[in-house]
């Protein structure tokens, strides 16, 4: 019996497979030792040959052919019905593996006895779950750890566990969203789950061609039914309280609030955001309890309090006032000594170029806000600015692997006119930079500074480059605005000479 088998989806992938497949090919698990399962969901090119070409070449790869359904659910549950491994991963065909992911999620799932491992992720022109990877995770719970920020499907799971609990993904209508539903009931049936954090496991992709079958304009009826059906599992397996409310609010922030933000707001045709407000007004009022709404932090509370009072004018205007939100960061210094590297960085909110403010309302502490006529208690920061933070974020600049670095932070209030202040966040990282994403550093790494506050969380990409050679020597550290102002010298010489 192989150790794991990877399930993978397939409907008119053609090249896009490519990725995929070499990464299977690379992997550290011996070839003896795993499986890939491809299921192809009735393709009309040529996909199906090239299946059959690599399960010819390669002993451990095999195909599956069904009837187009349009949707990978079914694919997906007849890989597991044909997986022969302990242990089943699911992977879709425009995504990869790491090198040594099957033998990492392997090994770890064996010495910890887990049902679920969940390896780090990397997102290329897609986002993925953030402060779950911040550690390593042995035991991890939906009350413990931030497992339900991460949802979709790209995870180890052994296969007697999805048996035993006839874990599969909802085939039919509605369609959407069937990732949850299987993923949210599989944690809350695990005996044990993991989170392995200190190696990138899994690349997440959109493809170019926007051909992922999620990358549709989704039915916002269809789309709201299959989230009532995730809160149904939520609530068949907990009780009314704090755990609960934890939970719905995951799928408010998410797939509600996040739907009416921004830019992703401003795109959209006024007829279908009529409808998606209709809809996420109605889940809110039948299905969340007021602590659902009452546990985020200011700036998303009046979004979903607009929402629940179908105020769709103030969300437009909440929306392009958003959209120019940033986060401004500075390098107030930096040294490497050795491979010592030490950076302290400031950083702040901005709207359209000027800090995010805040006013005092009643001896309180409220943001500042483009719209009218909303309960200062809605926009109050006073409990939730303890939770502000800035972190430096080490991204990688070919596989967009990134580390958090430690850090020591705190923030001020800066005064501003009109009795209005902002805050300005400050970071200081002393670290080991040959040990950084444990030792596997080879390349460049590029910084960000990122600023969680009031509902925001930014990034700031920072004018610091760190490169690393195969050979182990300490990083040559880049200033990119030395590096511009050298070039602009360069220019101008080279302009006065003729």
């Amino acid at each position: 019996m192989p150790k794991v088998s990877v399930v993978v989806p397939t409907h008119d992938s053609g090249p896009h497979l490519d990725s995929l497949v070499a990464s299977l090919l690379r992997q550290s698990l011996p070839a003896t030792e795993y499986e890939a399962v491809f299921v192809d969901d009735g393709s009309t090119d040529d996909t199906p040959a090239r299946l059959e070409r690599l399960a010819a070449e390669h002993a451990h790869f095999r195909v599956l052919r069904t009837g187009n359904s349009g949707w990978p659910s079914r694919p997906r549950n007849l890989g597991v019905a044909h997986a022969r491994g302990e242990y089943v991963v699911f992977a879709d065909d425009d995504d990869w593996l790491g090198d040594e992911a099957l033998e990492r999620l392997y090994d770890c799932a064996r010495a910890h006895d887990a049902d679920i491992v969940i390896g780090r992720m990397a997102g290329h022109g897609r986002g993925v779950p953030r402060e779950l990877f911040r550690r390593n995770r042995f035991d991890a719970t939906l009350a413990n750890s931030p497992l339900i920020d991460s949802l979709t499907c790209h995870k180890m799971f052994r296969r007697a566990f999805l048996d035993e609990h006839g874990l599969r993904f909802p085939e039919g209508w509605p369609r959407r969203l069937e990732d949850h539903r299987m993923v949210v009931r599989s944690y809350l049936l695990s005996r044990r789950t993991c989170v392995l954090s200190d190696y990138t496991c899994y690349h997440h992709a959109r493809r170019g061609d926007a051909g992922n079958v999620t990358a549709t304009r989704l039915d916002p009826a269809e789309y709201y039914a299959s989230l009532r059906e995730a809160l149904d599992i939520v609530d068949a397996h907990t009780e009314p309280g704090p755990l609960r409310d934890q939970l719905h609010r995951r799928w408010l922030r998410n797939e509600m609030l996040n739907r009416v933000r921004g830019k992703r707001m401003l795109d959209a045709p006024e007829e279908w955001l009529t409808q998606v407000v209709r809809e996420i007004q109605e889940v809110i009022r039948d299905r969340f309890a007021p602590g659902v709404a009452a546990g985020l932090p200011p700036l998303q509370r009046v979004l979903a309090h607009l929402l629940e009072q179908g105020r769709t004018a103030d969300l437009r205007r909440m929306a392009e006032w958003e959209a120019g939100v940033r986060a401004a960061g500075t390098v107030e210094r930096h040294d490497l000594s050795g491979t010592t590297l030490t950076v302290a960085v400031s950083a702040r909110l901005e709207a359209a170029g000027r800090p995010v403010t805040f006013a005092s309302d009643d001896d309180r502490d409220v943001l500042v806000l483009p719209v009218d006529g909303l309960d200062p208690a809605l926009r109050e920061v006073t409990a939730t600015l303890g939770r502000s933070r800035l972190d430096l974020v080490a991204r990688h600049q070919e596989t967009r692997e990134e580390v958090f670095l430690p850090v020591t932070a705190d923030h001020r209030w800066v005064p501003g006119p009109a009795g209005e202040r902002h805050l300005l966040h400050r970071a200081v990282a002393t670290v080991d930079a040959a040990a950084l994403n444990c030792g596997r550093t080879t390349g460049t790494w590029t910084l960000k500074a990122r600023v969680t506050s009031a509902g925001w969380a930014e990034d700031a990409h920072l004018p610091l480059r760190l490169r690393f050679t195969a050979d182990g020597a300490a990083p040559v550290v880049e200033d990119e605005r030395a590096l511009w102002h050298r070039l602009r010298r360069a220019v101008g010489r080279r302009i006065r000479r003729r």
